[in-house]
Formats: C-alpha cells, structure tokens, sequence
C-alpha cells in the first residue's frame, strides 16, 4: 500500500474531505488501479482496509476510449480472484461534495447491482487518487486507488 494511502487510514472523515477539495481532478487513470476502502475515522479502518481487500474488492480496471482520455468504462475486480465485474462509465462532471471539476464512476446506466452508487475521485498525487462513495445522494464511504505504476 502507499504510505500516501496508509496515512488516510487514520483521518477523519472531514480531513479527507478537505484533502479531497483541495485537489484537482487530475487525469483520469487507465489500466489497473489497486483499491482501499477507507472507513474514515473508525479505530478499525485498517482491519476494515484489510478485509475488503482480501475478499471484496481490490480495485478497478479503467478502459479509456475517448481521445485525448476523457472518458471510458471500467470494471471493479472483486474477491480475492480479483474477477471482473460491475461496470461503470467514466467521466469529467462537477463533484456533489463541492461542485468542482471530478471524476465520476457512474454506474447508473450499466449496473443493475450497482445502479444507485457513484463514486467520484481526484488524483492527490501522481497515480494516487482519493474517492468518495454516494449512495443516491448520501455520502457512505471513502476509498483510494493507486495505479500499478504508483503503488
């Protein structure tokens, strides 16, 4: 893991908001990204970090399409075989936490699973992007993805 990505392991909620509309969207990544689900503020974020990594997700795939790499799908790789599955579209829009330039992960229109969830992310640093999981409109999780070449 990241030390960048370690070190979110134990902010609050509020702090990672504050990095998160600090950043700008940066680049949308492509290819493999190795994810971490972050339980902000909890005492056990890092057990939790563990454990959905091992058996629940790893990560996302990112299949950039459009030129210049503007958009794309990708795929989410789940359990500990990392298979692929739910697909989302990718895409620049205005972030529901700060109405800013983001990221989105939209599964709304290719996930039956999934079609109320939307995640945003925002590249903190080379490779290395901090997400915000929605539930419709409530805010329920945190999360990072590093691509391979960062991690």
């Amino acid at each position: 893991m990241n030390d960048t990505v370690n070190s979110w392991l134990s902010k609050s909620r509020e702090e990672l908001d504050e990095i998160y509309c600090n950043a700008t969207p940066g680049k949308i990544p492509s290819g493999d990204t190795q994810g971490t689900a972050i339980l902000a503020g909890s005492v056990f974020s890092k057990l939790v970090a563990f454990l959905a990594g091992v058996y629940a997700w790893q990560g996302k795939k990112f299949d950039l399409f459009c030129p210049g790499g503007q958009a794309g799908v990708l795929v989410n790789k789940i359990t500990f075989f990392s298979l692929t599955f739910i697909v989302a579209k990718v895409y620049m829009d205005k972030s529901w936490l700060d109405q800013k330039d983001t990221i989105v992960i939209d599964y709304s229109k290719t996930s039956f699973f999934a079609k109320v969830i939307r995640d945003e992310i925002r590249e903190i640093e080379p490779g290395v992007y901090l997400g915000k999981v929605w539930w419709g409109k409530k805010r329920i999780l945190d999360f990072a993805l590093t691509s391979k070449s960062a991690a």
